[in-house]
């Protein structure tokens, strides 16, 4: 392993060779620096996990260094040492940023145990910052890995209005990632430094939902043996995501829109008003528009949320993204399940990619996790897919092998030219042209399907 960096200051050249020595004794690789301005060379040269600096240095103070230090190489830990200890330098020095504190002379089993704790918080700061970049990553638009037209418009879609303060209302069936896509247009925002809160609200009882929701005052209904601040306020600032908003009562659906309209509400049993600042995205699975003409969804509240739509299609209608998809969840699972797989065979990924995904990106992925567990051989095989993906083509299989191409197109070629009559009210002229096919065609073609019969029922020869 790589000995840990440590630089050591002091304009004591023989406390600094000193030291050097002791650190370098200890497994650590110590470089020495009499000057500030040395020490700043020596940083923008070398990464540093830990700096031992005097306070006072012939060409500035060590505190001042140690503010350098902090702002422009946060994760280097800064360890304060004087000769001319203090308690007043010592609070002095760690509210300036400085980890510890130690005085002349040094004792080498304080100053070990000082290095010691050092590395330590080195290392988690180092940690926290990996933990940090790795959760950023995930909310980049960019880690949603598509190479389908559809998708690139909507990518363009999103950085248009992601950092405006309108509502955003997610339709497309489930597990087509809709709460991936609200975290990225969050974190696209100048928002992004603020709270993102997701509710799900078909997960909730709808007599809990609006308490989620809005908040409660203490003996406000059975249960409620505090007061309680609900999500939107938890949001304020930021972003909220309501999924599955189809599942909102009628009486929660009338309180969102006044949310929608004032961001104002009142936490249930309550009549303060409260105002919030915060940016709300909402999505379904469910047509909100065919919801509206049933009656289920407040028409007044659907227009309202329909600013801007995001249509997310499934997976199936992606289908070249399959292979995109299984290979970057291949390298996802491996990695944090510890198992060395290379790639995905051919024959799988033939099924993969034939498969019609009712659970869209959600069930693929669940599917690739599965394998690279359960999976002997270094790449994913056709025996390492479950039976439900095997068996879709295996039926599709069976069924070309005892139909004729003719006789596989005949259905959909007669669909299509019905289709088109309809649209045309039957006048053969323009289906013909519809069609871009002329008449004589389209004549033998409704014979041979039986359309004519059907218009000479309908009387519309």
């Amino acid at each position: 392993m790589r000995k840990k960096n440590i630089l050591v200051i002091d304009d004591d050249k023989i406390i600094l060779d000193s030291l050097c020595e002791f650190l370098s004794l200890e497994g650590f690789q110590a470089s020495g620096a009499e000057t500030v301005k040395s020490a700043l060379a020596k940083l923008e040269e070398e990464t540093y996990c830990l700096v031992l600096t005097d306070v006072n240095l012939p060409d500035g103070d060590g505190l001042e260094l140690l503010g350098i230090i902090k702002k422009n190489y946060p994760q280097t830990v800064v360890v304060v040492i004087t000769g001319y200890g203090t308690i007043d330098s010592a609070v002095k020095a760690i509210k300036c940023g400085a980890y510890d504190y130690l005085t002349k002379p040094i004792i080498d089993d304080e100053l070990r145990l000082a290095v010691e704790r050092a590395i330590t918080q080195q290392s988690l700061i180092s940690e926290n910052e990996n933990l940090r970049f790795q959760l950023e990553r995930k909310r980049r638009l960019e880690n949603i890995i598509s190479h389908n037209y559809k998708m690139a418009k909507i990518f363009d879609l999103v950085e248009a209005v992601a950092d405006s303060k309108t509502t955003i209302l997610m339709a497309g069936p489930s597990g087509t990632g809709k709460s991936m896509l609200a975290r990225a247009i969050h974190h696209h925002s100048s928002r992004s430094d603020q709270p993102f809160v997701e509710v799900s609200c078909g997960a909730l009882p709808e007599t809990l939902l609006e308490s989620e929701l809005f908040g409660h005052v203490r003996g406000s209904f059975t249960g409620a043996v505090n007061n309680k601040e609900g999500k939107f306020l938890a949001a304020d600032g930021g972003t909220i995501f309501l999924d599955e908003v189809a599942n909102a009562s009628p009486a929660l659906q009338a309180k969102l829109l006044r949310v929608l309209e004032d961001r104002q509400f009142e936490p249930v049993g309550s009549n303060r008003t409260r105002t919030v600042d915060t940016r709300i995205i909402l999505a379904s699975n469910r047509d909100l528009g065919e919801e509206v003409r049933q009656g289920r969804f407040r028409e007044d509240l659907y227009y309202r949320v329909n600013v801007v739509t995001i249509e997310l299609p499934p997976l199936c209608e992606r289908v070249g993204d399959v292979r995109l998809l299984a290979e970057h969840f291949l390298r996802i699972y491996s990695a944090q399940h510890k198992r060395d797989k290379l790639g995905i065979t051919d024959d799988a990924m033939e099924y993969l990619e034939r498969f019609s995904w009712p659970g869209n990106v959600r069930e693929l992925e669940n599917v690739i996790e599965r394998a690279a567990l359960l999976s002997k051989s270094k790449f994913i095989g056709p025996e390492d897919l479950p039976d439900s993906v095997k068996r879709e083509q295996a039926r599709q299989a069976k069924q070309y092998k005892h139909t004729s191409l003719k006789e596989a197109l005949a259905g959909p070629e007669k669909d299509i030219i019905r289709q088109a009559l309809q649209a045309n009210h039957w006048n053969r002229q323009a289906t013909a042209r519809a069609l871009a096919i002329n008449r004589t065609t389209l004549f033998k073609k409704m014979k041979h399907y039986g359309l004519y019969a059907e218009a000479e029922r309908l009387g519309l020869t």
